[in-house]
């Protein structure tokens, strides 16, 4: 058995994995982001480990006995920063956190290596501009900086007591030589750090350490290897088989992710697309990243009254696809791909005396599609080939949003049995990997296929317009 643990934005799952690659058991817990000023999001790493615990402890003893391995996925960017003696210094500054903006600026005009070596815009969402901001609003606290390390990194910390990380989510810091897969002196040196703040660097098939006697004891298991595990969305796509030069998946979480595996480093600043390393030696990836997508469902239930998730989308079919003029802007947190603005803001437009609840369900399901579809637009502007998408994420378990979204995108959609366990599936199969070796091709296989969304023509062409709307309405809205 193979336990994987992934510390998302709003809760943290466990999934336990035998060893043909079936789910035996899982459990979950909650967490909650805080937002105390305009712009910030963060997180107090120490719940990030109490719903591990949690999380890891709803599994049934019996299995938990059986464990033999440990991978870890976990959401990307976050600064976790620590003192000499290994505790945080202050809360975590996630992912879709946009206070440093101007040190965004600051940066790629005192450094243009990162676009060349890190491969990416300087964003407020990843790590280093996030330090920088600390540098220059903190300097106390940054004076008694002595580690960084990300979510996943820091849960690492407390189960074995190793600082390590993996390259595909340190290639999302902006300090990683992304082509060389080692840290770069020069990156690190532009926010004040040097490599003596950072973990060691290690694949995600590598077993970083093993679990202390103490939390070996608490979850009822041996002290098993813990693997270096990956980002969650190179985790998501080894968990579905994405391993290959042109395998693409679309993650349907708190943000939406087209990821696309690549056999080399294939940056492009311009459109505003992530290259990385993937979590498995040789390979690359690019990404599309959209800030909101599920998390915009949550957010209109919410404000509409909605029971959930389900309710919403049953009141969105109620009102039919492409049914009215409602337009829904999904800024909700800023936006990367391909706008790199995290000032700008969500809106509704067009509405009128016939827009109700069901219509407002519709234009948000429609709105977080065109923004996916701006990521695909972009993809292939790069010459990267987007002709089919496997589904990951919880926004998975909806087919009729699948069928607004292929046909926005234009591109047939490839469910998965079993793909909305997402990243934490991935991460088994990283301690699969570590434990038993093997090659990531035949281990990492796609789930089978439950069923595959084309995209309809007739829908298609009705939402072509409302696109071209939606398309140019950001440029009225980015000043906002």
């Amino acid at each position: 058995m193979f336990l994987g643990i992934d510390i998302g934005t709003s809760g943290v799952k466990a999934v336990v994995l035998d060893t043909a690659g079936a789910v035996v058991a899982q459990g979950t817990a909650a967490l909650t982001v805080q937002r105390p000023q305009p712009l910030w999001s963060e997180q107090d790493p120490a719940a990030w480990w109490d719903a591990t615990i949690a999380a890891v402890q709803a599994i049934d003893p019996a299995v938990r006995r059986s464990v033999r391995g440990i991978g870890l996925a976990g959401q990307m960017h976050g600064a976790t920063l620590l003192g000499s003696d290994d505790r945080p210094l202050r809360p975590a500054i996630l992912w879709n956190d946009g206070r440093s903006f101007a040190e965004c600026a600051e940066l790629e005009a005192a450094e243009p290596a990162f676009h060349g070596v890190a491969g990416n815009l300087v964003m407020p969402g990843f790590t280093a501009p996030k330090l920088e901001w600390v540098r220059k609003h903190e300097p106390e606290l940054f004076a008694q900086l002595r580690t960084v390390l990300l979510p996943k990194d820091y849960v690492r910390l407390l189960m074995t007591g190793d600082k390590a990380s993996d390259l595909s989510d340190s290639a999302g810091t902006l300090w990683l030589d992304v082509a060389e897969r080692r840290w770069s002196d020069t990156l690190l040196a532009a926010t004040g750090l040097t490599v003596d703040h950072m973990p060691r660097l290690v694949e995600g098939t590598e077993v970083t350490g093993h679990l202390l006697p103490e939390i070996a004891e608490l979850w009822g298991m041996p002290q098993v290897p813990v693997a270096g595990g990956g980002s969650d969305n190179a985790a998501g796509a080894v968990g579905v088989g994405v391993v290959a030069d042109g395998d693409a998946l679309l993650s349907l979480g708190t943000s939406g992710v087209i990821f696309v595996a690549n056999d080399g480093f294939r940056p492009n600043v311009a459109g505003a697309v992530h290259a990385f390393c993937h979590a498995l030696p040789g390979l690359w990836h690019q990404m599309a990243v959209h800030l909101s997508a599920a998390s915009c469902i949550d957010w209109v239930a919410r404000i509409t009254g909605a029971a959930g998730a389900a309710d919403l989308f049953a009141r969105a079919e109620a009102a039919g696809p492409a049914s009215g003029p409602e337009l829904f802007l999904p800024y909700l947190s800023g936006e990367r791909t391909p706008h790199n603005n995290a000032q700008v803001r969500g809106a509704f437009l067009r509405l009128d005396n016939d827009t109700g609840p069901e219509r407002l369900a519709q234009a948000v399901l429609e709105g977080v599609a065109f923004a996916l579809a701006d990521g695909v637009r972009v993809l292939r502007e790069a010459g990267t080939t987007v002709d089919r998408l496997s589904v990951i994420g919880g926004g998975a378990r909806s087919a009729y949003w699948g069928r607004t979204l292929a046909a926005a995108m234009d591109v047939p959609l490839v469910y998965l049995k079993g793909g909305e366990v997402g990243p934490a599936l991935g991460a088994a199969r990283f301690a699969q990997l570590a434990v038993d070796g093997g090659v990531p091709a035949q281990v990492c296989v796609a789930p089978p296929v439950s069923h595959v969304i084309e995209p309809d023509r007739d829908l298609v062409d009705r939402l072509a317009p409302k696109y071209d709307a939606f398309r140019d309405a950001y440029p009225r809205m980015r000043t906002f």
